[in-house]
């Protein structure tokens, strides 16, 4: 393929390589982050006519600072990095399988048009609904596991496996790995709301611009992300409540479903808890959105690139081969000539 290698498409794949690559990079950055808001939002506030504590853990939060201090303060700097192995894996597999789809459904919708042209900002959404929808029913199971793992009490702490063989042998048996699924499905919203918005907002602010420079990248992802996650937040606070160990005031009784948790937080804590953990969530999305996409736009280009180099070196071995067999179907003509006897007349 002639021409400039940076104008050169990437496969399904290789966006989906790109994406999960730029999402493990701006996750490990942040995940103290994601820590402090996931304990924020399991909690349920205390009150002092309740003899039972009603929160998750024996810490109660005030606020992010208070959570940071006081996990250090128990738990030591490693408290900070819980269950950072499975939200890894988590981020990598969630954001290589959305990623892909999100790609190939593009590229089908595109495909299909008469006269190509950008997807309008509901056909964005939709695009990124169905990816996610899909990455979701594979990934989930990390993610179950992974917010057990942060709400973990210092001295009950387990690894990636134990805590899942814990979620198998709990009451819903392997059901429970797919815990909040239904959340998940609903909350596919959130990608689509940032991926759409990202892009309508690059078509408006950077129409024509092939690649963007690191902060342009930065802005569009920071805004897209603080957008959705404001629109998502109390499902975001649901699925959590779910996937993670139930209050002790519930005496070990799962919730059944998303709008119990959310009923339940409304009755002990009013509708405002809804969206405690709003400013780790936003900072951590911001942050993280931000990076993703200023990443994944650098990763882009080096796997262009590589995939450019790649091609040349297969069009190189391929033109070898060619040439070896030519010289060898040539030599063996040569061979055959020298063999046949001449005949005398």
């Amino acid at each position: 393929m002639a021409g400039n290698p940076a104008q050169w498409p990437l496969p399904p794949w290789g966006n989906a390589l790109a994406g999960a690559t730029g999402a493990v990079l701006a996750n490990a950055i942040v995940y103290p982050l994601d820590i402090v808001k996931t304990r924020l939002q399991v909690q349920v506030k205390q009150k002092s006519a309740e003899s039972d504590s009603l929160t998750t853990n024996h810490e109660h939060y005030t606020s992010s600072l208070d959570a940071l201090r006081k996990i250090i303060d128990d738990e030591g700097i490693t408290g900070l990095y819980s269950g950072i192995s499975g939200s890894l894996i988590g981020v990598t597999s969630t954001n290589f399988a959305y990623f892909y789809w999100y790609s190939v459904v593009r590229s089908l919708y595109l495909s299909s048009q008469t006269i190509p042209r950008p997807p309008g900002t509901a056909m964005e959404l939709s695009l990124g609904a169905i990816a996610g929808a899909v990455a979701q029913v594979f990934t989930i199971p990390v993610s179950v596991i992974t917010t057990r793992q942060q709400t973990q009490l210092k001295g009950d702490r387990k690894g990636l496996l134990d805590t899942g063989r814990e979620v198998v042998l709990g009451e819903d048996g392997w059901r429970g790995l797919w815990r909040g699924l239904k959340a998940s499905l609903v909350l596919v919203a959130n990608p689509a709301i940032t991926y759409g918005t990202y892009q309508r907002l690059r078509e408006l602010l950077f129409p024509k611009k092939a690649n963007l420079r690191a902060w342009e990248s930065f802005f569009l992802g920071a805004t897209s992300k603080a957008l959705a996650t404001i629109l998502t937040q109390p499902l975001i606070v649901a699925k959590v409540g779910l996937q993670s160990r139930p209050p002790p005031a519930r005496q070990g009784r799962s919730f059944n479903g998303f709008l119990e948790v959310m009923a339940y937080i409304n009755e002990h804590e009013g509708p405002f808890a809804l969206f405690k953990g709003l400013a780790p969530q936003i900072t951590k999305g911001i942050l993280v959105q931000g990076l993703l996409m200023m990443t994944k736009e650098r990763m882009e280009i080096v796997f262009i690139f590589l995939f450019a180099y790649l091609r040349k070196v297969r069009d190189t071995r391929l033109r070898q081969m060619a040439n070896a067999v030519a010289a060898q179907a040539n030599a063996a003509a040569d061979r055959t000539k020298g063999a046949i006897p001449m005949t005398v007349k």
